[in-house]
């Protein structure tokens, strides 16, 4: 296997069970009565941009587009990817085969601004959910459920580090 394969391997590996570490969160929280963004609102924004049509005063209300939930599941996948790939290009493949909790927990946490400045604007709900019945906790959680992902890097990373091998 050469280096660039195994970047690849473990970007993937990384950004898809940092991911999937999110994605139990909001499980959990759904259980306990905390509700968090459906995936298919994450497609319809997305499918909404071929018709050039960036912010919605509330995407709940904009017509649905075909395949929305899909979109938006890989949507969603693929950002926790491209997220893993910035962990790896600051911190290096040394990093990923022996990694250590800071630096994920550290882009995790910036990762916040994503939904806070961009999505949650664009969706209707205002920056850092400032259009919602409850900002604070909405911002809140967003900051939790991205530590969440920072600490799903370092996890993802841990266990790729035992089953990706070293390029050589």
């Amino acid at each position: 296997m050469t280096p660039n394969i195994e970047i690849v391997l473990r970007t993937v590996a990384i950004g898809a069970g940092a991911t999937a570490v999110m994605d139990g969160w909001a499980w959990l929280l759904r259980r306990l009565g905390v509700p968090s963004l459906d995936f298919a609102l994450l497609g319809r924004w997305i499918g909404h941009f071929r018709d050039g049509q960036w912010l919605h005063a509330s995407i709940a209300k904009a017509p649905p587009v075909r395949g929305e939930a899909v979109l938006g599941w890989l949507a969603h996948y693929s950002i926790g990817i491209g997220f893993s790939a910035l962990l790896l290009a600051l911190f290096g493949l040394r990093w990923a085969r022996s990694p250590t909790l800071l630096p994920a927990l550290a882009i995790g946490i910036v990762t916040v601004a994503a939904p806070l400045l961009l999505l949650q604007p664009a969706l209707g709900a205002g920056i850092a959910s400032s259009k919602t019945a409850a900002p604070l906790f909405n911002s809140l959680k967003s900051v939790v459920t991205h530590t969440v992902f920072g600490f799903g890097l370092y996890l993802a990373a841990w266990v790729s580090s035992v089953i990706v091998p070293v390029a050589r």
